[in-house]
């Protein structure tokens, strides 16, 4: 499940315990440090309430899948599949680009910003303005990038692999989304 082994923490458990009744093996990882943990969901939501949904979640798994996590990939591609999509074109949204030119610019300045965000350009950001977005547009998409970079890492460097529940996805779209860790078997 992970690298590390972290304490057991039944409060924090129960109290962030999945839609789907299991405890998210992301949640056992922070369980050694309870206070980042709700740092993170404070800075989380606050940078997701300002957005869009569907934008938040296409920046999201832009900068995931750019991250190669497959933990964030598939929680965020489900989303987008229970929510918006057909699984069919979440899995597309993988390797190819969005149909629609602002969910493309903004998908690909998500991933610039998770790859190399020193190599972000005025031009990526007018690009962005051209197509009618604002300055604090494209904020919100910086900030979502780089947040889930933060997370992403987080959950990567400790060896947190996705939680089998994510098992139940439709084939093409788990295989899709499963960009870097293989979804634990346990």
């Amino acid at each position: 499940m992970a690298f590390i082994s972290t304490p057991e923490n039944p409060a924090m458990f129960e109290a962030n315990r999945a839609a789907a009744g299991h405890i998210p093996n992301f949640v056992r990882t922070f369980a050694a440090r309870p206070a980042v943990y709700e740092a993170w969901k404070q800075l989380n939501g606050a940078i997701k309430e300002s957005m869009d949904l569907r934008r938040y979640e296409l920046a999201t798994l832009a900068a995931a899948t750019a991250l190669k996590s497959s933990y964030c990939s598939l929680a965020h591609g489900q989303v987008l599949a229970d929510k918006f999509y057909t699984s069919e074109e979440v899995a597309a949204l993988v390797d190819e680009p969005a149909n629609d030119p602002v969910d493309r610019a903004v998908m690909a300045f998500a991933r610039k910003v998770a790859l190399g965000a020193d190599a972000v350009t005025q031009s990526d950001v007018d690009e962005l303005k051209a197509l009618g977005l604002s300055d604090t547009d494209v904020l919100d998409i910086a900030l979502a990038a780089a947040a889930r970079a933060f997370f992403s890492k987080t959950l990567d460097a400790t060896g947190t692999q996705p939680d089998s529940a994510f098992n139940g996805l439709p084939d093409a779209l788990r295989t899709a989304l499963t960009v870097g860790r293989p979804i634990y078997s346990g």
